[in-house]
């Protein structure tokens, strides 16, 4: 039986609009480790400003030695759902270490953080009760909450980013919910800013709601050892629910977390669907987040050095001529306008031997098109000038400088 050759038809339509309004996205593939500098394919030596690897763990030797120790020890599969074939006691040892790590009772681990969001949500409120989300959150919370809403019938709603007054007219007009949530991001990925975490743990507690909080751009990343928003404003212990991954500062392989109490992470064993009908994280990339954790703790001045990379790189991006929005993170958006500006951007940048990404709609509103830096640990100021003698001379011939 051929093919339904209409449905192929309709999606290359869609292809060659993309291409038509210059928005269409085009893979890079690197044949190297991921690092500050990689090959790529068809360029040779690129240095990379858009990654998430914040600690230079991706390639760290220690961590790379842990994972090809666990696939000779585990295996390269693990068979089936954890209850149902077995758990692998490196889980239950990174779980505790996580748990730790950003300063809960336990931790429950998912093949990527993106499934710990959408298995946190449904089960922790039922019909009756109020979830929020900040505007900005991460499309994985938003998944989220749509699904839970789905599946128990509760309310969700959206409070304007990082306005606490919306916040708490949100919590009193929901003020008969059985129970109430608030859902944030630690750091909102596409503006670098942080979130008001103490603010939102006082309005937690005046009106007795539950604080979620996505960490994955903060894991790692924020807090004098790296612990994550809570240990930047000094409210480790205090946050109910941290998710967060371990694909971004903590080795950048794959997989997420969901930390709080013993009682939740218990529920999650029993009740989530990516946990009942889903594999369990492989050993051997289990193995090599332990070890980052273990790096990350032994080594917090790779921190300070994230910390220092993000600080002059922005003086430096800044005194070219651009105008980054303003923020404490190595997330270092510039914004350009317009989605196809953006990925011209990023085009010709990329000519100059830079690699750094141009986002724009649907990731962010239209008109806010960005090309999103993101410094690393392993960047050295050598490679920090050489980006912003690239973005001098992409910006002088596109004007914007």
């Amino acid at each position: 039986m051929a093919r339904n050759a209409r449905f192929d038809a309709e999606l290359q339509g869609r292809i060659d609009q993309l291409k038509a309004d210059k928005v269409y996205k085009v893979l890079n593939y690197l044949d190297s480790p991921q690092g500050p500098r990689v090959q790529m394919e068809g360029r040779g030596e690129v240095l990379i400003m858009s990654s998430n690897n914040y600690l230079g763990l991706c390639n760290e030797p220690s961590v790379v030695q842990a994972g090809k120790d666990g696939l000779d020890r585990f295996g390269a599969g693990t068979g089936s759902v954890r209850f149902i074939c077995g758990t692998f006691t490196v889980h239950r040892e990174l779980e505790a270490a996580l748990a730790r790590f950003v300063g809960t009772e336990a931790s429950m681990t998912f093949v990527s953080a993106w499934t710990a969001n959408e298995a946190l949500t449904a089960n922790i409120v039922e019909a009756g009760d109020l979830v929020l989300s900040d505007e900005l959150n991460h499309a994985s919370i938003i998944d989220s909450m749509r699904l839970a809403k789905a599946i128990t019938k509760c309310t969700t709603g959206v409070y304007k980013h990082a306005d606490m007054d919306d916040l708490v007219a949100k919590l009193e007009a929901g003020k008969d919910a059985r129970r109430k949530v608030i859902w944030t991001d630690g750091i909102f990925s596409m503006e670098g800013a942080i979130a008001k975490l103490p603010d939102i743990l006082e309005i937690a507690r005046r009106h007795d709601a539950i604080v979620v909080m996505d960490d994955s751009h903060a894991t790692g990343v924020l807090g004098k050892t790296g612990r994550g928003t809570a240990e930047h404003f000094g409210v480790v212990g205090e946050v109910d629910v941290i998710t967060s991954t371990l694909g971004k500062a903590l080795g950048g392989a794959a997989g997420g977390f969901v930390a709080g109490s013993t009682a939740l992470c218990d529920i999650l064993t029993q009740r989530s669907r990516p946990q009942l009908f889903s594999n369990a994280l492989p050993a051997t990339v289990a193995c090599s987040a332990l070890q980052a954790v273990r790096v990350t703790e032994a080594q917090p001045e790779r921190v300070q050095r994230l910390r220092d990379n993000a600080s002059y790189f922005r003086e430096q991006i800044t005194e070219a001529g651009f105008k980054p929005i303003p923020g404490e993170t190595p997330i270092v958006p510039i914004i350009v306008g317009e989605t196809a500006a953006a990925i011209q951007m990023s085009n010709m940048l990329l000519d100059e031997g830079v690699f750094v990404t141009g986002f724009g709609f649907p990731v962010v509103p239209h008109g806010t098109a960005r090309v999103r830096c993101q410094l690393s640990a392993a960047h050295t100021r050598d490679d920090i000038d050489f980006a912003v003698r690239a973005f001098k001379s992409v910006g002088r011939k596109l004007g914007l400088v």
